[in-house]
């Protein structure tokens, strides 16, 4: 374990953004961590992970912890289904090919998202119907004002769109080391009805897919839509899909007749925040350095140089806009530092 000073974290965070840790560690073990932990001269502390959910508009004045966990193995499996442990520090998209590779399903419609496994269950991640918490067993983590580990049950951790426990009553109070999840081994549930799966697979002309399949048709729609983190700085979809009430979509339809919805419950309908900040005017809008991406208005980009701030602005910007116009308010997904 070394500590670094005055570090970039440009290299660190898909945004791209040039902020600096002012100190900067890399946890590779579990006694990486402890020992980090129990550092006097460190009482301000930073946990990064995959950094592909987040927007640093300053400098981190503190000691970051690079979680750099890396391991899967099976802890247990019977003829249709397995449980897989995964650290933390693991890339998600290779986790996910890793499970495929394996014929373990359930993870499939989760190809291609950013970040790192670690960070997973702290966003609840999601996309074409599927969650995190839909295959999530458990998750170890250690709390970091006792240096205890303790696991966390599905229940536990109290999912929820786009979010749980980790974002709200014990955020900043653990560091998750591990996640443990329940995947099928024969039978697989597929999930083609969300979005343009099932369009795809017809290009792609396969009419009976495998799990493999529906992940290649994941990751060719994603890689339609989205931009590289590698080749311009993003963090994927910026802000959450808002869910109104029946009332107001009612409300919404009746200026904006061919308005997309979701049904969430028999009272409430989610709303693509993607075509609520297009029908703004603001997909494909460039301003300098930094702006909404050409074919996917959820998308915020760094093409070059952009401070964290200018891409702040620009959010609470469409933010405003939205509300002005539909009357609809969009949260961001991304964590603002």
């Amino acid at each position: 374990m070394q500590v670094q000073h005055n570090i970039s974290l440009k290299g660190y965070n898909t945004f791209g953004i040039n902020a600096y840790a002012k100190h900067f560690t890399s946890i590779n073990t579990i006694e990486d961590l402890i020992n980090t932990l129990q550092l006097q001269e460190y009482q301000e502390r930073f946990i990064l992970g995959g950094g592909s959910n987040m927007l640093l508009t300053k400098d981190i004045d503190a000691l970051v912890m690079h979680i750099n966990l890396k391991g899967i193995n099976i802890v247990s499996e019977s003829d249709s289904s397995v449980i897989v442990k995964a650290q933390a520090g693991e890339n998600w998209h290779e986790f996910v090919l890793w499970c495929l590779n394996h014929n373990f399903g359930g993870l499939e419609n989760l190809s291609l998202i950013p970040g790192n496994v670690g960070t997973a269950p702290i966003q609840n991640i999601g996309a074409y119907g599927i969650e995190l918490k839909d295959h999530f067993v458990s998750c170890e983590a250690i709390e970091i004002s006792s240096l205890k580990t303790k696991s966390f049950s599905n229940a536990d951790c109290k999912f929820d769109y786009r979010n749980s426990i980790f974002k709200q009553e014990l955020k900043g109070q653990y560091i998750i080391t591990s996640v443990t999840f329940k995947l099928s081994k024969q039978n697989h549930s597929l999930h083609t009805n969300y979005g343009a799966i099932a369009l795809q697979l017809e290009t792609m002309k396969i009419k009976k897919p495998t799990i493999k399949d529906i992940s290649n048709a994941v990751i060719a729609i994603r890689e339609s839509k989205l931009p590289n983190p590698k080749e311009i700085g993003n963090s994927g979809s910026f802000f959450k899909n808002p869910v109104i009430s029946l009332k107001s979509f009612e409300t919404l339809k009746q200026n904006f007749p061919n308005a997309p919805s979701y049904p969430v419950s028999n009272t409430t309908i989610k709303v693509p925040a993607g075509w609520l900040i297009e029908k703004a005017g603001f997909k494909g809008k460039r301003f300098g350095d930094y702006g909404v991406h050409e074919k996917q208005a959820l998308v915020l980009v760094n093409y070059d140089n952009a401070k964290g701030s200018d891409i702040l602005k620009l959010s609470q910007l469409i933010q405003k806009t939205v509300k002005r116009i539909f009357n609809i308010s969009i949260e961001a997904e991304v964590n603002i530092l």
